[in-house]
C-alpha cells in the first residue's frame, strides 16, 4: 500500500506541471474521449504513443505512472475476464459446459483492457501533475457559470479536493491498520471461507473509525477557522492561460486526428 500513488501529486517543473489547471482538467476529459474514439488496435497504439509522449514531457517515471493506477488494475482484469468468458467467435481454444474461450473473446478482452488502462492513465496524468488545491480551484471555476441555476460550485469543488486528499491517506491508514493487526496475531487469508469475513472486519472497522475521526477533526478545524463557504476567497496565484495551454490543446487535437485516421483507414 505504501507504493500506491492514487490521487498523489508528483512534484516537477515540466511544461505540463506549469499549465493552467482548468485547461488540464478539460484536456484530461478530452484525452478520455479520444481513447473512446479508438476503434481498432492501431488506433489504440497511436493513443498510447501520444500518452507516453505526454508522460515523457511531464517527466514522470513509467513505474510511478503505473503505480498511480495500481488500485484500478483489478477492475481492468475483471472486465477483461468477462469479455473472455462471454464474447464468442472465431477459433475455440477451450470449452467446458457454458464456458467458452474463443479467439474473438481473447481479442475483445485485450482491446478492452488496453482501452481501460489508457483511460486511467489519461486521468492519472491530471492528478500527478496538478496539486489538489489547483484541481479544486479549476473544478470550481469551471462550474461557476452554473451557480445561476443553484449549483453549489464551491461546495462541490471542496468535496472533490477533500476526496483526492484523503485517498492516499486512507491507503496509508489501511497499511498501518494491517500492520497493527498482524502484530496482534491476526491472520489474513484470501480464502473467504477461511476467516475471510473476520479478517476483513478486522481491517474495515478500524479504518472506518479512523475515517470518521479524521472527518470530525476536519470539520472542527474548518469551524475554528470560521469557514463560511466560497465568499470572499482570493488566490495568491490567480489562474491564467499561457502559450503552453494553446500548445497542449493543439497536441490533443492532433492526437484526435491521428486516432480517427487510424480508426478509419487501418
Amino acid at each position: 500500500m505504501n507504493q500506491l500513488m492514487l490521487g498523489q501529486y508528483w512534484p516537477g517543473e515540466s511544461p505540463v506541471h506549469a499549465m493552467d489547471p482548468r485547461v488540464k482538467f478539460l484536456l484530461s476529459l478530452a484525452l478520455m474521449a479520444v481513447v473512446f474514439c479508438a476503434g481498432n488496435p492501431w488506433a489504440l497504439a497511436v493513443a498510447a504513443l501520444f500518452l507516453a509522449a505526454f508522460y515523457l514531457i511531464a517527466r514522470i517515471p513509467p513505474l510511478q505512472a503505473l503505480r498511480s493506477v495500481g488500485p484500478f488494475l483489478v477492475l481492468v482484469l475483471f472486465t477483461a475476464l468477462l469479455n473472455v468468458l462471454f464474447v464468442q467467435g472465431g477459433q475455440v481454444y477451450f470449452q467446458w459446459g457454458i464456458l467458452c474461450i474463443s479467439e474473438k473473446g481473447l481479442q475483445s478482452a485485450g482491446f478492452i483492457a488496453v482501452r481501460l488502462l489508457l483511460l486511467l492513465m489519461a486521468m492519472s496524468l491530471l492528478t500527478l501533475t496538478t496539486t489538489t488545491l489547483d484541481i479544486t480551484s479549476a473544478f470550481e471555476r469551471l462550474l461557476r457559470p452554473f451557480r445561476r441555476i443553484g449549483l453549489p460550485a464551491h461546495e462541490l469543488g471542496m468535496i472533490l479536493g477533500i476526496a483526492l486528499r484523503f485517498l492516499p491517506q486512507f491507503a496509508q491508514e489501511l497499511s498501518n491498520v494491517r500492520k497493527a493487526q498482524l502484530s496482534r496475531g491476526a491472520r489474513f487469508t484470501a480464502n473467504p471461507f477461511r476467516g475471510g469475513p473476520r479478517a476483513l472486519s478486522a481491517l474495515m472497522v478500524p479504518l472506518f473509525s479512523s475515517a470518521f475521526r479524521h472527518a470530525e477533526t476536519l470539520s472542527q478545524a474548518m469551524d475554528a477557522r470560521c469557514y463560511h463557504g466560497g465568499e470572499g476567497i482570493t488566490r495568491l496565484h490567480p489562474l491564467h492561460c499561457t502559450y503552453r495551454d494553446a500548445v497542449a490543446c493543439a497536441a490533443v487535437a492532433l492526437m484526435l486526428a491521428c486516432v480517427l485516421a487510424a480508426t478509419i483507414y487501418m
